[in-house]
């Protein structure tokens, strides 16, 4: 039940789709988490020859892909409403848009009915992504933060995704939601609660990543644990933390990186992240699709990071016993 351990390339967004590839190979992947940053969704849902030049290039180094990833237009749906428009998401819209909440929001909600049209055509059974969050900057409550508030926005993101997730039904793709700060899902209850507004519809899930959680204080053992009915997809990340009685946990406005900062993102098996738990609940779930890893770190250089990281959790990717460990010692 081995894993296929694929790169997920959205921090390789500067680079050409087949010069990724070359390098994914090299780095010794098995496969891509393609993100929009290398395919083009609106395309690949109507043009099969685009479709069969991205698989030929796969094919080409001997990649698969089992996920795409569009997180960028999805942090759009929600964050552009009146109350949540942040001028950072022009960054992530068609420069058209820039400045026009209604027209980057348009914008999105149509990507990610492509993207679930694109999944179907590339033969992928998930897309991860985010979905932004109408309350994200009311989560400190001061000013004070209401119960009705909070209810009402998981209200209006069930309105806004439930028509794109029709799509993705339609589609027979999945949606895995990177539990992540800035996301109406960012921890253990408020993720439950995300579940529990969906009515634990089935086409919405998880992409487990623990190092956005582990930072915050929950175990991502746990929290996998308990929803491992609902990982759809993994992220493989790991995260140093460094409370060193100076360092807060909100970051400080420090650049990623800085070792001032109370954690940081670092490649893998360079923090603090349990690997070995987590490969187990895996297994007792039976987890069979891919682990992704998402390299980031500020202070290695990428391809060293990555080749070291795709054959660090290759360690962590072993399949359960298929005896008890005691059973050579029982007697008739």
């Amino acid at each position: 039940m081995s894993r296929p351990i694929t790169l997920f390339t959205i921090q390789w967004g500067d680079l050409p789709f087949e010069e990724v590839c070359r390098l994914a190979q090299q780095m010794g992947f098995e496969g891509l988490e393609i993100s929009a940053a290398h395919i083009d969704m609106k395309r690949a849902a109507s043009d099969p020859a685009y479709v069969a030049e991205v698989k030929a290039t796969l094919e080409k180094y001997g990649l698969k892909c089992w996920a795409l990833s569009n997180h960028l237009a999805g942090q759009c749906v929600c964050d552009t409403l009146p109350d949540a428009y942040d001028s950072r998401l022009d960054g992530f819209a068609p420069a058209e848009c820039a400045g026009d909440p209604e027209a980057i929001q348009k914008w999105a909600i149509g990507e990610m009915k492509y993207t679930a049209q694109a999944a179907k055509a590339m033969g992928c059974k998930v897309v991860t992504f985010f979905m932004g969050s109408p309350i994200w900057k009311f989560w400190y409550s001061f000013p004070q933060t209401s119960e009705e508030m909070v209810e009402a926005a998981y209200q209006k993101v069930k309105e806004l995704w439930s028509p794109i997730m029709d799509v993705y039904d339609e589609c027979g793709v999945k949606l895995a939601l990177e539990v992540h700060p800035t996301e109406i899902a960012f921890d253990y209850w408020s993720t439950k609660k995300l579940l529990e507004t969906f009515d634990y519809r089935p086409t919405l899930g998880i992409n487990f990543d623990p190092s956005h959680l582990l930072w915050q204080g929950v175990d991502p053992a746990v929290f996998c644990n308990d929803f491992i009915d609902r990982v759809y997809h993994v992220h493989a990340k790991d995260v140093k933390l460094n409370f060193n009685g100076r360092n807060g946990v909100l970051g400080s406005h420090i650049t990623f990186g800085n070792v001032n900062r109370a954690w940081n993102f670092v490649s893998l098996g360079h923090g603090d992240v349990d690997f070995d738990a987590i490969c187990r609940v895996l297994n007792q779930g039976k987890y069979d699709g891919p682990v992704s890893i998402e390299w980031e770190d500020s202070g290695m250089d990428r391809v060293y990071g990555a080749t070291e990281a795709c054959e660090y959790i290759k360690k962590y990717n072993f399949d359960p016993s298929a005896v008890a460990f005691d059973s050579a010692i029982k007697t008739e």
